[in-house]
């Protein structure tokens, strides 16, 4: 009994071994003394954002790691967007939806989308012809003709070069956009300029993938969606180390875990998430959940951090030094 005793006070001991640290606030702080500061926090998403600060670290640091990027398209209509342009080159590919190259287009050909509320009377915006992506609105004209016109007028260019394919993985064919479009806080684009490959599974889900499938009337134009999945496959293979960066759920952050699974998992994972795990979403799946179906390791460095990405991204990627 005195033996077990002293196992528990030790064990006690081993667990309250760090102290909570109190936040010093100062003039002119940098982002990287308020991360320093916050170190030993403690409390709920902020000790969490740290830890995912110092896996993204080792992650990035890792030469030997394939990393992945994903992100859904509602991001992509806001600020962020040129946060995420600018991550881009520290990674080794993007998964994501149909919409962000919808948002990411429209805007990069100056498409305007303006500050809103969640509050609006979404009648009364039908009526004007603004729709509202959360608190953002965006007139029909700024998106679905932004759309529509840089769509066309890319893929004639596409379509009418001497190196025309005839059929595009959807990896190829954004390769394609980005190398035509100007703007350099694209996504695309700077997903060309690096030589990163956007993986797209829900390409046709949306403004673009509607203008492809009306294109491929009358044009000799394909689209195979399973070469993408093939070079994933032979990616989860070729790679014994991974990594991967995922915000918010749904299809791109599947997309990431379930082709890790067959390498025997991450080994480096953070998510970013506002969802809850007790509708049992994916996208309110904790990362824990992963590692009993083997798409996380068990030794593996990972955390979920409970919050909003337009508030917990660009501190991270301040506190790492990216931009």
């Amino acid at each position: 009994m005195a033996e077990n005793g002293k196992n528990k006070k030790e064990e006690s001991k081993k667990l309250t071994s760090i102290p909570v640290h109190d936040i010093r606030l100062k003039k002119g702080m940098t982002v990287e003394g308020l991360f320093s500061e916050m170190e030993h926090v403690g409390g709920f998403s902020a000790q969490h954002m740290i830890t995912g600060t110092h896996i993204m670290e080792d992650m990035l640091k890792d030469k030997k790691s394939f990393n992945f990027l994903s992100f859904p398209a509602d991001i992509v209509s806001t600020g962020l967007r040129g946060v995420l342009a600018s991550m881009t080159k520290h990674f080794n590919a993007i998964i994501t939806t149909g919409g962000t190259v919808d948002h990411d287009l429209a805007r990069a050909f100056g498409g305007k989308y303006s500050l809103g509320t969640f509050n609006a009377d979404d009648a009364y915006l039908h009526s004007l012809r603004v729709y509202r992506l959360g608190n953002v609105f965006i007139e029909n004209d700024e998106y679905g003709l932004k759309v529509e016109e840089s769509f066309k007028k890319i893929m004639d260019d596409i379509y009418s070069s001497k190196d025309y394919k005839k059929e595009y993985s959807a990896s190829e064919l954004l390769y394609e956009f980005g190398k035509r479009i100007k703007d350099e806080g694209s996504i695309l684009r700077q997903a060309y300029l690096h030589n990163v490959k956007i993986f797209n599974p829900g390409i046709l889900d949306g403004a673009f993938g509607t203008q492809l499938t009306i294109y491929s009337q009358d044009h000799d134009f394909k689209l195979n969606l399973i070469r993408d999945e093939l070079e994933l496959s032979n990616i989860s293979f070729d790679n014994k180390v991974t990594g991967a960066l995922m915000i918010g759920g749904g299809i791109s952050k599947h997309h990431v875990i379930w082709w890790n699974q067959f390498k025997g998992g991450l080994d480096y994972a953070v998510y970013i998430t506002t969802a809850t795990q007790f509708d049992g979403s994916l996208s309110g799946a904790r990362l824990t959940e992963a590692v009993s179906w083997g798409k996380i390791k068990e030794k593996a460095k990972y955390v979920t951090i409970d919050g909003d990405a337009t508030i917990i991204l660009p501190f991270m990627m301040s506190a790492l030094g990216i931009e």
